[in-house]
């Protein structure tokens, strides 16, 4: 989109160039013209951003972000707006206190505009609920959105703001971020407060494995969003450019198939960060097995979503077996310290798929088709697992379209608390392929 990115907007504003008023403004416009069939931006809060605005106009003019209209994921906290995560029984719960990561931003000089569409509980990859709808994908109408931050994530893509705050259990930043064409970050996790983005009404712990983090139209706004946001400050880029780079390349999982257009993407990927200097493995013995990983993640996941809670077919978790999962857990993250003794990154697809056509059948029964074969949908929860079960960070970053012109995203991994390494080296390979 030609839309100035977030840094840009403000460093306008500090130049005079134009005013907050003016900027929150021409978004609004912008959503007003776009978003009607995409349904993305579901709260609107036009009024009070206009007045969040103006005092900005009138304040110190030295913020990072000053005065740069944004979104956030509804699942977040706004004082005066409705928290429901698409659950109708708390469709009239409005929330009395910013979510701290809100709190953040706004003194940062960012002005919210409202807030972006989910999928019910924050528990599908699309953005679908009986409060707001359906939120459509910003390249291809018949196609998801992504979930659970879906509706930043098309908001992103389709222009209407520079900057979205979501969150990320099971790929819900990344998954919406490759599928719409956009960055996103799942920062390591604890590296950023999760207080106010909670069930609606409540206010105990976090989720085990979940995190909050930032999504963005580029690197620097995504860096400098992290930056904003983290609860202490995280280690600088000890990387740059691709000369010396140590990667390890993933095009596979034991677990869940890959569209080819996505093993392409990755490979060529691969062939260009050689070509600009970079040692790239396609294998490794320092490798977490994979299989067994996804096995621990996914009961880590649903007792995670559940909070313990029984389901069909399974009965509630003793405590023995949360604690096993715990030592898993441990075990896997000093693997993953290993490999990244002898690796910058890990490059893995963010999701086995592009974009897919809208399916409301319940996530447990639901199945894709990948270049021709059927395969359980499930199973693509294996790749956003791979980062989060070791509660490393990694960086979406768009690579490429299919054949259908949809976006690739892929996803950086790499070692606990460094994050701005996972944005540098993302922003590196994005240079490399982009316009290739």
């Amino acid at each position: 989109m030609s839309e100035s990115s977030a840094l840009e907007t403000a460093a306008a504003i500090r130049r005079g160039e134009t005013t907050a008023l003016q900027a929150c403004e021409a978004a609004i416009a912008r959503i007003e013209a776009r978003d009607g069939a995409l349904n993305a931006v579901v709260v609107r809060d036009f009024d009070r951003a206009r007045d969040q605005a103006r005092v900005v106009d009138a304040g110190p003019q030295d913020l990072p972000l000053l005065g740069v209209p944004m979104t956030v994921k509804e699942s977040y906290n706004v004082a005066g707006l409705p928290t429901h995560w698409g659950f109708t029984a708390y469709r009239d719960f409005i929330a009395s206190e910013d979510a701290e990561l809100v709190k953040r931003l706004k003194r940062a000089g960012a002005v919210i505009l409202g807030k972006t569409n989910v999928p019910v509980g924050l528990a599908d990859l699309q953005s679908n609920n009986p409060i707001h709808g359906r939120t459509h994908n910003a390249i291809d109408q018949t196609r998801s959105a992504g979930g659970s931050s879906g509706g930043g994530a098309v908001a992103l893509a389709a222009g209407m703001v520079a900057l979205e705050l979501g969150s990320d259990i099971g790929g819900s930043i990344r998954v919406p971020a490759a599928f719409n064409g956009v960055w996103g970050h799942k920062p390591t996790y604890d590296a950023l407060s999760s207080t106010g983005h909670s069930f609606p009404g409540t206010d105990g712990a976090r989720a085990a494995l979940g995190v909050c983090g930032p999504l963005a139209r580029d690197a620097d706004d995504l860096a400098a969003a992290l930056d904003i946001l983290s609860d202490f400050p995280l280690p600088r880029a000890s990387v740059s450019g691709a000369s010396g780079l140590r990667v390890l390349l993933l095009t596979s999982h034991p677990r869940a198939q890959v569209q080819a257009s996505i093993v392409a993407a990755l490979d060529h990927a691969g062939t260009a960060l050689e070509t600009a200097g970079a040692r790239v493995d396609r294998t490794s013995e320092l490798l977490p097995d994979l299989n067994e990983q996804h096995r621990h993640y996914m009961h880590m996941l649903n007792i995670a979503m559940t909070r313990g809670a029984p389901s069909p077919g399974r009965d509630a978790p003793t405590l023995a077996e949360w604690f096993t999962l715990g030592d898993e857990q441990a075990r896997n993250r000093r693997a993953w310290a290993a490999l990244f003794a002898h690796y910058d990154a890990v490059i893995a697809p963010t999701v086995g798929m592009t974009a897919f056509p809208h399916d409301d059948t319940p996530l447990a029964e639901r199945s894709l088709t990948i270049d021709g074969v059927d395969t359980k949908f499930g199973a693509q929860f294996a790749f956003p697992g791979i980062a989060t079960f070791p509660m490393l960070p990694a960086t979406s970053v768009p690579i490429g379209t299919d054949a259908d012109g949809l976006p690739i995203g892929v996803q950086v991994i790499t070692d606990m608390w460094r994050d701005h390494d996972a944005i540098a080296i993302a922003r590196t390979l994005h240079d490399l392929v982009w316009s290739k």
